[in-house]
């Protein structure tokens, strides 16, 4: 189904029903439509900016810099989330298991486009977490069959490795990440020599959560192949983020989120499985036939929001429209832009590299002397910053995750704040 007819059909479903009217959610805010002009440098325009901004719902008195835990969606968004919600309350089973669902396929092809994948290699899920525990408790893995994973990698996902390593017992080999990394012979060198010929998969994070660092997923999948090994891919912080193709990439298996960066609905993501192995893979939940090479075995988790993953279509389009190339250079822009002011300052630590193939939108300081929450105390003294705590692997930091939708104004308000806080 079309993006024209998806929502031509909706809105017709709408007025077609019997039920009582309700009150739009956003009544008497009507939207202009964005145009995205085309120039040089779109990243520093402040004016385009600042109508992307008007596309959100924002709560004035908070500073979202916590857009790497979750991401808010854009008006469109909301209003087809609701609009579908909505409608499926009139007859559950009719809307949800039919009518909405029927454009599952849609949104599987626009998401394998968007990733760079196979459209049967793409399967709709709930978030990362789950992809990702689909593939670390369904590989075929043994006693004494090794898994090489870093000290930086999602604790949730370590903790799904270890039991494993509990249950079944494999052998975990840790590499230890030295952030920022701004050389790609060194990560792949420091991957390499955690390799063994017990080595069964490899697991890598593509963004780190921790400090917004990104790896250099595709030389070091292209290594750990080389060397007969499976990979793993953690992209929850890639998607509409950094550059994303799970074919350049080269790995077996890669999971992601839609409610960060790309704004689908709260609770959506995708896992993408390379043809070939699909049929290895166990599900995660059993369907009739588990060892099938259908990805849509990957997708049985029983009653679930379509309404939510349907709008992730809607994410799609908004992000299209405004352009991936445009998205990724202004993220990196607005990081830079407060961390080239503070990051001189005296007893300022900065863990993220500034340089585009090795960062996005996420950057992580720490101060001397100081805890991370004696850091997010001190700079609420100037205003409400909604920030990340990072108190691992030695680290007692903060993460500032700005969005599209974030303005110099507030960036420029932080860097007051911290300039507040070491005194100068």
């Amino acid at each position: 189904m079309s993006e024209i007819s998806r929502k031509q059909f909706l809105k017709q479903s709408i007025l077609a029903s019997a039920a009582l009217p309700f009150a739009p959610m956003f009544a008497g805010s009507e939207l202009a439509p964005l145009q995205v002009p085309e120039h040089a440098e779109l990243e520093k325009d402040e004016a385009f900016w600042a109508e992307v901004r008007q596309q959100f719902t924002l709560d004035e008195k908070v500073i979202n810099f916590n857009n790497g835990s979750v991401g808010p969606q854009s008006i469109p968004v909301q209003e087809a989330h609701i609009d579908m919600y909505r409608l499926s309350n009139k007859a559950p089973a009719h809307y949800l298991w039919h009518e909405l669902n029927d454009q599952r396929e849609t949104l599987r092809e626009e998401l394998a486009k968007l990733m760079g994948a196979e459209t049967e290699e793409v399967a709709i899920n709930r978030n990362t977490t789950e992809g990702l525990s689909t593939v670390i408790f369904g590989l075929n893995l043994k006693a004494g069959d090794e898994v090489v994973i870093s000290d930086f990698d999602y604790p949730f996902m370590l903790n799904a490795w270890r039991q494993r390593q509990m249950r079944d017992g494999i052998i975990l080999k840790e590499v230890k990440l030295p952030l920022p990394i701004e050389d790609v012979d060194q990560a792949v060198e420091l991957y390499r020599k955690a390799i063994t010929p017990k080595t069964k998969v490899v697991h890598i994070t593509h963004v780190i959560n921790w400090t917004g660092q990104v790896m250099p997923v595709k030389e070091i999948t292209a290594m750990a192949k080389e060397k007969g090994c499976e990979v793993v891919v953690d992209s929850a912080h890639a998607l509409a983020h950094v550059p994303l193709s799970f074919k350049e990439i080269g790995c077996d298996y890669l999971a992601t989120s839609l409610h960060k960066w790309l704004g689908a609905p709260f609770g959506t993501g995708a896992l993408v499985v390379k043809k070939e192995k699909k049929a290895s893979l166990w599900p995660l939940m059993s369907p009739y036939e588990p060892q099938s090479d259908d990805i849509k075995k990957f997708e049985f988790l029983g009653t679930r929001s379509i309404p939510a993953e349907m709008a992730a279509l809607d994410a799609i389009e908004f992000h299209q429209k405004l352009g991936a190339e445009n998205v990724h250079k202004r993220l990196h822009y607005i990081k830079n832009y407060w961390v080239n002011q503070v990051k001189d300052l005296k007893g300022i630590t900065v863990h993220t590299s500034l340089k585009p193939e090795f960062g996005g939108a996420m950057a992580t300081i720490s101060i001397d002397g100081k805890t991370a929450g004696e850091i997010v105390t001190g700079i609420r003294k100037t205003a409400y910053f909604d920030v990340g705590y990072v108190v691992w692997n030695g680290m007692d930091a903060v993460r500032i995750s700005p969005h599209i939708y974030t303005s110099l104004h507030e960036l420029d308000l932080l860097v007051e704040a911290i300039k507040n806080l070491v005194g100068k």
